[in-house]
């Protein structure tokens, strides 16, 4: 195959101090705009004391515009669970090292929708926290044993479609395969007489579906998950996910493959409609 160019596609910190019961709404920033209040109500000493700090912590707090405004009641600042679930994802971004400029950058980011990938950066979600549901080891194979694997099949055609779809990326005279899974299903497939185009084109359709089956996963933690005071839940979730995500894809899959396959079978022998197995409908009851 010849030489191929690589293919890569300051700490800020809470004052420490004694209780101090004046932080019961007079500080700046909070500012004269409200929301409807969301279950329990707390005046600023209660809430301090539900979130584990002091009414002066509670105050700078609300001085950094880290807490979203108060409902009013005259002199009287009323909060609620919006505000105890933000003291709490404070405290674990803090217990992780975060700082309160980082931590005010994260809320802005969150309540404008900007940059969401920095955000996830902020929260330490998008690469040291998030688990990896992939769990694909590659292969590094040369030109000749790549060529052994496909006979005949080592076409630029199929190799230019490999590295498109991501599957090989190639360093000089190296190979890499992204997953040793899919590189045994390909060979299983061409030795069973499937063209390795057919199987490139079959692979390139069922990322769309895959993809699409992703996105309805990821859907559910951002929905769910990606709120104010859970942000902690994030990692054990994803963890605890994987596999139920996994086990369902493999059922319904299975399942799919039953009924596509009983059909295909019957049709091709041109078996009567009485002789026929259960109909996709059926199968569902």
């Amino acid at each position: 195959m010849g030489k191929f160019e690589e293919h890569q596609r300051q700490t800020d910190r809470p004052p420490a101090g004694p209780a101090d019961a004046s932080a019961s709404g007079t500080g700046t920033g909070t500012g004269a705009g409200t929301a409807e209040p969301q279950g329990r109500e707390y005046r600023a000493t209660e809430l301090a004391e539900a979130a584990g700090i002091t009414p002066r912590t509670l105050r700078f707090y609300r001085e950094r515009r880290l807490l979203p405004p108060p409902r009013r009641e005259g002199r009287i600042a009323w909060y609620d669970e919006r505000h105890l679930a933000r003291l709490h994802t404070i405290a674990g971004l803090l217990a992780r090292g975060h700082t309160l400029g980082g931590i005010a950058e994260l809320i802005v980011a969150f309540e404008k929708g900007r940059d969401s990938d920095s955000a996830a950066e902020l929260l330490g979600v998008s690469r040291a926290l998030a688990p990896r549901f992939s769990e694909e080891t590659t292969v590094r194979l040369t030109p000749e044993q790549l060529a052994a694997l496909f006979p005949e099949e080592d076409t630029p055609e199929n190799l230019s479609t490999a590295i498109e779809l991501g599957y090989l990326s190639i360093e000089g005279d190296e190979i890499t395969h992204i997953s040793q899974r899919l590189l045994d299903a390909s060979t299983m497939l061409v030795d069973r007489g499937v063209p390795l185009s057919a199987v490139l084109e079959a692979g390139r359709r069922m990322r769309r579906h895959v993809e699409a089956i992703s996105a309805d996963f990821a859907g559910l933690i951002k929905e769910h998950l990606l709120t104010e005071g859970r942000f902690e839940d994030i990692s054990d979730a994803i963890e605890a996910l994987r596999p139920s995500a996994k086990q369902v894809v493999e059922a319904e899959l299975s399942m799919a493959m039953d009924r596509q396959l009983r059909r295909e079978i019957e049709e091709f022998f041109n078996l009567p409609e009485e002789r026929r197995g259960p109909s996709e409908g059926d199968a569902r009851d």
